[in-house]
């Protein structure tokens, strides 16, 4: 889910702005783009991954007039390429959609954070766990990181846009829309999950190389 219309106050904006630009900036500071000029194939993967991202938002549902619905898929992508590559995907694709007219331009900022900044930090934080904490098992993988990580995510967007509506909504007619969408978000998180860990278990049956937070021979090859 993102904003359409501006409906938080210009400060919060701005905040939300900062938030973002500090969290990517910090992305950029692992230099995630050497990866890319080294390996021809992890560049048409990600590029691809990237558009196909973008083309799926297109398909959205208009709640409200300021709010749209639409699959993330940020949990994937971090999966697949990890934090700093992942989190460069959702800005490349929330500024398509500014640039296509769908988004404003001063949301940018906010739905980066939303839509990027949140969900790639919790999936981080699952990923963290299961790989120093849980066994060494290809299902507890697939389970707790694609399928629970990818649900979590959900969640913890639609929260984050809840509360930033708290915090700054300019009309308070939207701040109630805010709290009835927030009685929806575990109908929302099963689809997050579905996509996420369909997609997620074939690749790891067929390119478990492709996915960069995956060691196949950890895995699979040690069992």
């Amino acid at each position: 889910m993102s904003f359409s219309e501006p409906v938080l106050a210009p400060w919060l904006l701005w905040l939300g702005s900062g938030m973002s630009l500090a969290f990517l900036g910090l992305a950029l500071t692992r230099r995630p783009w050497q990866a890319l000029l080294v390996d021809r194939a992890l560049q048409h993967r990600w590029l691809a991954a990237t558009v196909m991202v973008m083309l799926l938002w297109l398909l959205r549902a208009q709640a409200v007039d300021w709010l749209t619905l639409h699959l993330m898929f940020t949990a994937l992508l971090t999966l697949l390429f990890k934090a700093p590559l992942a989190l460069v995907s959702v800005t490349l694709v929330n500024l398509a959609m500014v640039l296509l007219g769908r988004d404003a331009w001063p949301l940018l900022g906010v739905n980066v954070l939303v839509t990027g900044v949140v969900p790639v930090l919790i999936i981080s934080l699952v990923w963290r766990w299961v790989d120093r904490r849980l066994p060494d098992h290809l299902m507890v993988f697939l389970f707790v990181c694609a399928f629970f990580g990818s649900a979590f995510t959900a969640l913890g967007s639609g929260l984050a846009a809840v509360g930033l509506m708290a915090l700054g909504a300019t009309d308070i007619q939207s701040m109630h829309q805010a709290l009835e969408y927030a009685r929806f978000l575990p109908l929302l998180m099963p689809s997050e999950a579905f996509i996420t860990g369909m997609l997620m278990s074939i690749l790891m049956v067929y390119h478990p190389e492709w996915v960069a937070t995956f060691n196949a021979h950890r895995y699979i090859d040690t069992k």
